[in-house]
């Protein structure tokens, strides 16, 4: 049924029907001389219009029946793709000869309607058919080919969306590859440090304890997902740093500037977090005095730009090529392409400031729940140093 409707529907129609009419037209101009009146031309041209109308239906509805059964033929033989070639022309032929014999036997009946004559001339009946199974032929070909095109369009559109999904799925991978390969190198070298923290300072302990159960409960919800919000990467920097301080002491010194209006803005997980260790990793922990580190975010138009300061060694002692960095900058390009990038430079008078700049997007819904998840953990932090106090 869809392939005789696509042959046979209203647009095909109105098509036979307007090139009817131009023949018709351009035959009775001949006739407009020797006739008596402007309406009894009017009226052969209206006649002649049905009569090559007659014909031109008749050739579409074979063209359709055709479509239909060749549709039918294909879908019994699916396992067998390239064959019926000859079949199908043999088919498409047979439906335009046969519709344009049709056709001249219908208009001779139609233009003999109430006569009593039924005598059909051979020669008229032959020569009609032939000029129409040509005329037919032609419009046949020219339909066919504008099938054709029309598939290769719908065929080229699906691919276009196939490769797309294909694309979506291979960038989704990559980013779970790249954040599963994080994960490990962040968390392992906190639980080290806290082993350490732990094992240096066991009078510590119940308060270590404690900012690791925060950092965790800030870090963990976001560990598999690929996207997060700066005010959930800034609960996690922040119960980061106040555990480091735990073994730092007064060598650690951090300030963090993010404005709330901007606590909704997507970015990858744990961005800020790896560039914060890198920065203690690198930049710091080599040094007997410690240093300070700031992280600071602010919009700049459309475009979010977050940094991490650090006053340690800077490029003297570290090429910068960790892990972490290149993930960074592999999970940007992945996410926004060209639009976003890592910058590190040297940070006078002494350390590096990480830059990252990438497209602003705010989730407000997002920022709620990161606000409520920072409330619950300054109450929690309330509560444990209440209980220590005791």
């Amino acid at each position: 049924m869809v392939a005789f409707v696509q042959v046979f529907n209203l647009r095909t129609v109105a098509l036979v029907f307007y090139t009817c009419l131009v023949m018709a037209a351009s035959r009775a101009m001949g006739w407009l001389a020797e006739a008596s009146t402007l309406g009894d031309w009017g009226l052969d041209l209206v006649r002649h219009t049905r009569q090559t109308l007659i014909t031109g239906l008749c050739i579409l509805l074979a063209l359709a029946l055709a479509e239909a059964c060749l549709a039918r033929q294909a879908n019994r033989s699916a396992t067998q793709p390239g064959a019926g070639t000859g079949l199908r022309l043999g088919l498409r032929t047979a439906a335009v000869i046969g519709g344009a014999l049709v056709g001249a036997y219908l208009r001779h009946r139609v233009a003999n309607w109430g006569m009593d004559t039924r005598t059909i001339d051979p020669g008229w009946l032959i020569s009609t058919t032939l000029l129409w199974s040509l005329l037919g032929g032609i419009g046949a070909a020219l339909l066919m080919a504008a099938r054709s095109e029309q598939q290769a369009q719908a065929e080229l559109l699906e691919a276009q969306v196939q490769r797309q999904q294909l694309q979506a799925q291979q960038i989704e991978a990559q980013l779970q590859a790249l954040t599963a390969q994080i994960e490990p190198h962040f968390l392992f070298n906190t639980l080290a440090t806290v082993k350490r923290l732990y094992e240096t300072t066991p009078e510590r302990g119940r308060e270590m304890m404690m900012l690791l159960t925060q950092y965790l409960r800030a870090a963990l919800p976001g560990m598999r997902r690929n996207v997060t919000t700066l005010a959930e990467e800034t609960t996690v920097v922040r119960s980061y740093l106040e555990l480091l301080q735990m073994r730092m002491g007064p060598r650690l010194r951090f300030e963090i500037d993010v404005p709330p209006a901007l606590g909704g803005a997507r970015l990858p997980t744990l961005l800020l977090p790896t560039l914060v260790e890198n920065a203690i990793k690198h930049g710091l922990g080599p040094l007997p005095e410690g240093g300070s580190i700031s992280v600071r975010a602010r919009a700049e138009g459309q475009v979010l730009v977050l940094e991490v300061r650090d006053d340690g060694r800077g490029f003297a002692g570290s090429g910068g090529s960790g892990v972490g960095l290149a993930n960074i900058r592999a999970r940007l390009a992945a996410l926004h392409g060209a639009q976003a990038a890592l910058e590190l430079q040297a940070a006078p008078p002494r350390g590096v400031l990480a830059r990252v700049r990438l497209p602003l997007q705010q989730d407000a819904a997002v920022v709620a729940d990161a606000d409520d998840a920072a409330a619950a953990l300054a109450l929690t932090r309330q509560l444990h140093e209440g209980r220590g106090a005791t």
